[in-house]
């Protein structure tokens, strides 16, 4: 009996040992299982809440790709395609994707020697496009209305892009020229109030922008600039529809299309045109486009605060800034012996005093759709003579006369 009994004991403490044993290799199993978990899981960048196509992603911000509009100007596009490809930080983020019109085989194989730097896509339709009589010789212009509608359908209906910069094949950009866009994009989504970013400042001549302390100065702008632009998908949706057959851009100035939404503009252009030859046959090329000044100070513009762009904190802080401003005569600006330091104003009360007062400073003196170039509730922003001065209407301004032009 008493054997029996030690039999027992030996027996139970064998098999508790069993168990002991079976649930330590098991708890040693779970805590490598969580190790693993823990050492090669990688969360997915895209929100579970949107799909890919709804808002595509990597690793550093959203995709912007390029979108370069092409024609027959083959030095012209390998000298863009240079730049873009020079300064352009990551080709996943920023995509090139060349438009060629026109069928030019020289710009063709030019375009094609990148390789896989880039995409070229062909616009199909080569057909004659009818032109009004009187306006034929502006047959370009037409053109490059069908060439913008054809390729911007393509980036955001068979790429599938949330938003696209758009450049044309006479364009240098500047080093930060990408950082530009990657931090005012942000600002574009979530501001109804404006729907584009520009590169552009129309205003842009050496003499004109505060080139020393002004590389980081960004405004907001009623006028439409273009040269180096972003847009999003619902602009386009809102656009696409209605296109025009010509003068695109123009079009697009109207008040019909802008509903009182601005751009962002920078105080240094990010872009500048070298196209004295195209469908404009060198408007304005001489006397303005030609002189503006290309930034050359790479701005880290991703690590700054640019919320002050939205319109709740831009439009108070900036017409507070024009309306303490000293105001002084154009003959005043001109003899250069302003204080320096000290912002000041220029008032204008009519079409022909603005044109005057804007020749005679060397700005440009026209409108679109009542709209003059850089303007922000009738406000012209630039520098003279080491002064912010402001080209501004009368305290009793009731808006834009679209028949100012």
């Amino acid at each position: 009996m008493i054997v029996n009994f030690c039999l027992k004991i030996c027996y139970e403490s064998s098999t508790m040992r069993r168990k002991q044993l079976l649930l330590l290799k098991v708890g040693i199993v779970a805590w490598l299982l969580v190790v693993y978990i823990l050492f090669t899981y990688q969360p997915s960048t895209t929100s579970p809440s949107l799909s890919q196509d709804d808002f595509r992603l990597i690793k550093d911000g959203p995709v912007l790709p390029i979108l370069l509009i092409a024609c027959n100007r083959e030095a012209a596009v390998r000298r863009s395609i240079d730049l873009l490809l020079k300064y352009r930080p990551d080709q996943e983020r920023f995509p090139i994707i060349v438009s060629q019109d026109c069928g030019h085989k020289p710009t063709r194989e030019t375009i094609e020697s990148y390789g896989d730097q880039l995409s070229l896509i062909q616009q199909p339709d080569l057909s004659d496009i009818e032109v009004p009589l009187k306006e034929r010789k502006f047959k370009g212009y037409f053109l490059i209305a069908r060439h913008y509608k054809w390729a911007l359908t393509q980036i955001f209906q068979k790429f599938n892009y949330e938003a696209v910069i758009i450049v044309e094949d006479d364009l240098d950009v500047a080093p930060d020229f990408y950082e530009y866009f990657s931090a005012t994009y942000p600002i574009l989504r979530s501001d109804p109030t404006l729907w584009c970013v520009s590169a552009w400042n129309d205003n842009g001549k050496a003499g004109l922008v505060d080139v020393r302390n002004g590389s980081s100065i960004l405004y907001r702008t009623d006028f439409f600039p273009g040269l180096g632009w972003m847009m999003t998908r619902e602009l386009w949706d809102e656009l696409g529809p209605k296109w025009p057959r010509s003068y695109w851009d123009d079009w697009v100035r109207a008040p019909e299309q802008r509903a009182n939404r601005a751009c962002i503009r920078p105080e240094v252009s990010r872009t500048r045109t070298f196209g004295k030859k195209g469908v404009s046959n060198g408007l304005f090329y001489e006397k303005h486009l030609k002189q503006i000044h290309l930034n050359e100070v790479f701005v880290p513009f991703t690590k700054l605060n640019l919320s002050y762009l939205h319109q709740e904190q831009y439009d108070p802080t900036f017409e507070k800034e024009v309306q303490n401003s000293q105001v002084v005569s154009l003959t005043e600006v001109k003899s250069g012996r302003l204080t320096q330091g000290v912002k000041y104003k220029i008032v204008y009360h009519t079409k022909d005093v603005f044109k005057r007062t804007a020749k005679a400073l060397g700005l440009m003196d026209d409108f679109k759709a009542g709209v003059p170039r850089t303007g922000y509730k009738g406000v012209i922003s630039f520098f003279y003579g080491n002064n912010r001065i402001f080209l501004a209407p009368g305290n009793n301004w009731q808006g834009y006369n679209p028949s100012w032009s």
